[in-house]
């Protein structure tokens, strides 16, 4: 089994990560995977801290055989509903062609071609929830988000890639994304970068032999070195976190939103004023 370092991994891949506003990096790999891919993986993710607010995008980007571009799984936060945690699944193929009749998806994927589907839930922080990608033939995949602690299994979404693909490659990334400032960075942004703490969990397949990893994670983009990043291996796969613990939660959800746009102060000046 090949590990790939940080070094390693943005000379192979950084094309395509989302670059705009995307912080951390993670590979995962799986041994004795066929020619002709995976029928199934599955992604464990946890958010253990974060926000209960729109803007963190966890994720894990796969590869099928014999197409160039990628799909994602992953998690976000949401604001809480009545009283109760939501977290919000996604599901997507940036690969042209992709058709889709599911009623959780829509065609394109970030302005360009492919399919986006989602879903909402009442969750818990702090709970792993498993991402499954599986084929059900003829090029029909199903993302599914399963409650490792319930057993529940919500369908995020479905659809079909062209003609000709394969199942799913033996490596990709995972990354961490703070997509607020795709619209805009405000001044000083990296200092205002919310905490957030999650577990990228081991990959898993029903293919016979198959074992995946998850590499410790590693920052990319232009906060390097400014947001207390942190990685460590934990049971079950890797560890990371970054971003500060500013304010509390009074003024969190009003501050990041706007911090987008409008804000002109330094962190410590805001602090003093609070």
């Amino acid at each position: 089994m090949k590990l790939f370092t940080p070094f390693t991994i943005l000379a192979s891949f950084i094309p395509l990560l989302p670059m705009a506003h995307a912080l951390v990096g993670s590979s995962w790999s799986v041994t004795n995977v066929p020619s002709t891919g995976l029928t199934d993986i599955t992604f464990p993710l946890t958010i253990v801290e974060a926000d209960h607010i729109s803007g963190y995008y966890f994720a894990q980007q796969f590869n099928f055989v014999g197409l160039a571009d990628v799909g994602y799984t992953g998690i976000q936060p949401r604001p809480d509903s009545g009283g109760n945690a939501v977290l919000h699944g996604v599901f997507s193929s940036f690969v042209a062609g992709t058709t889709t009749s599911d009623n959780n998806c829509h065609p394109g994927a970030d302005g360009g071609p492919g399919v986006s589907c989602s879903v909402e839930w009442t969750g818990v922080y702090g709970r792993t929830y498993d991402f499954e990608v599986k084929t059900t033939g003829n090029g029909l995949w199903v993302g599914t988000v399963v409650d490792t602690v319930t057993g529940a299994r919500i369908q995020i979404g479905s659809y079909t890639l062209p003609a000709g693909s394969g199942g799913i490659r033996d490596n990709q990334l995972g990354f961490v994304e703070w997509y607020p400032w795709n619209g805009g960075e405000p001044p000083n942004h990296c200092a205002l970068l919310p905490y957030q703490k999650t577990i990228f969990g081991n990959p898993r397949t029903t293919q016979t032999g198959a074992v995946g990893t998850q590499s410790l994670s590693y920052e990319y983009g232009d906060c390097i070195g400014e947001v207390a990043f942190e990685t460590a291996q934990v049971a079950g796969g890797v560890e990371n976190n970054c971003g500060f613990k500013v304010f509390n939660d009074i003024f969190q959800p009003m501050f990041w939103w706007s911090s987008v746009t409008s804000w002109t102060l330094d962190k410590y000046s805001l602090v003093a004023s609070f």
